[in-house]
């Protein structure tokens, strides 16, 4: 942490007139018809910092990624509509140039006036940004880190990634951390030295797989690991319950008899859960034990005598980290499980942190108060990898 020069320390030096190349996270979710953003919490995240540089009067440079496109500009992945969002948010206009370093990049920064704001177009179009050759992705790093005097990595939800914007940019300019990626880490920082116990870890969301790592890493240190969301059949299924045509990852199906019996009782799995006919939101269904799932049924959610136990565990704890949905929270007959889980966060007693990804998705879409809790990440796969103890290339990047 001490390693961190942060984004104060900038500001300190004085930036007016200096241009400042901003990394930031506007991978926000699109609405597949209308192209309108959906949630833009990874838009207001990075206000604090941008609003700061803008005050102290630089020339700002934001750059993102949006989606997955491959390697070349695809116009649904277009960062057009962030851009007027941002520029709602700030209340001034955004200046967007179409392309990320080409003619229309250079002119829109080259035009910036002091206190002023650019977004350069999707950094995912040009290969040099993933691209695992080093060469390519530092000759694109070059192009980029020519629109900056500094540079100010603000994208938690991309520190994980070693891109030409994450890992390479900081090398080639004086760099520090904004204010999202400080309070992730030192929120982060608080749940892997010493939590105040007990430390309740509530996991959800689809796939063991995608959590085996983050669950090694915390079944030593936390006091109870609450196991909802479709991952939670593999579970069942390790303890000889049938599952049904519920989500169900075979090949993990010893993992979780192993995890189950190294774990001294800490790991609590649903007793209920809520089975339909079929994954769709008009589907008939009902709840039922977990020793009794039909066989041509399917879990969606976690039952109501699940949240009440998960609930009163999550009554006792002083530190709370939750990552992943309980449920199909998306359909409302199956979204309250995640509501129910997220309500027992909010009335307990304790410093609460939301893992970023699908779970921040859920607070803001069943219209929780987010200030109820203590931290909601912007980065799910970040904050996990973090809690893993794994090097984060971008938090690597700005200690150097």
């Amino acid at each position: 942490m001490s390693a961190l020069r942060t984004l104060d320390d900038l500001l300190a030096e004085g930036v007016s007139g200096r241009r400042v190349l901003v990394r930031a996270d506007l991978n926000v979710p699109l609405d597949k018809q209308t192209g309108a953003i959906t949630d833009d919490g990874r838009i207001r995240a990075v206000l604090p910092t941008l609003g700061a540089l803008v005050e102290a009067g630089a020339k700002v440079v934001v750059c993102s990624h949006l989606g997955r496109p491959k390697g070349a500009p695809d116009p649904q992945f277009s960062l057009g509509p962030v851009a007027g969002r941002l520029g709602e948010l700030l209340g001034a206009p955004v200046h967007f140039a179409t392309d990320t370093v080409g003619d229309s990049a250079r002119s829109t920064v080259a035009d910036l006036a002091d206190g002023q704001v650019a977004l350069l177009e999707n950094l995912r179009f040009n290969a040099g940004e993933t691209s695992k050759d080093e060469a390519e992705r530092g000759a694109f790093a070059d192009q980029l880190a020519a629109f900056g005097d500094a540079y100010v990595d603000d994208a938690f939800g991309a520190v994980h990634r070693k891109h030409a914007s994450v890992f390479d940019v900081p090398a080639r300019l004086p760099h520090v951390a904004g204010r999202l990626v400080l309070r992730e880490v030192e929120v982060l920082s608080r749940l892997t030295g010493e939590p105040e116990r007990p430390y309740v870890v509530v996991l959800g969301g689809s796939k063991v797989s995608d959590k085996l790592a983050v669950i090694e890493a915390l079944l030593p240190t936390v006091d109870r690991l609450l196991i909802g969301g479709g991952m939670c059949f593999t579970f069942l299924k390790a303890q000889g319950l049938e599952v049904g045509t519920s989500l169900l990852e075979k090949d993990m199906v010893e993992t979780c008899r192993n995890l189950l019996e190294r774990s001294g009782g800490k790991i609590m799995l649903p007793v209920d859960v809520v089975v339909a006919d079929a994954f769709a939101p008009d589907a008939a269904h009902d709840t039922v034990r977990v020793d009794g799932i039909p066989s041509h049924r399917l879990g969606l959610d976690v039952g109501p005598e699940t949240v009440a136990g998960f609930s009163a565990a999550l009554s006792q704890a002083k530190t709370i980290f939750w990552n992943g949905p309980m449920g199909v929270f998306e359909m409302p007959a199956f979204a309250a499980g995640t509501r129910g889980i997220a309500e027992a966060i909010t009335k307990a007693d304790a410093f609460s942190v939301v893992g970023g990804g699908d779970s921040a998705a859920a607070v803001r879409a069943l219209g929780l108060d987010e200030s109820s809790f203590g931290h909601i990440s912007t980065g799910g796969g970040a904050s996990l990898e973090y809690l893993e103890g794994k090097t984060l290339p971008g938090i690597a990047a700005l200690e150097n």
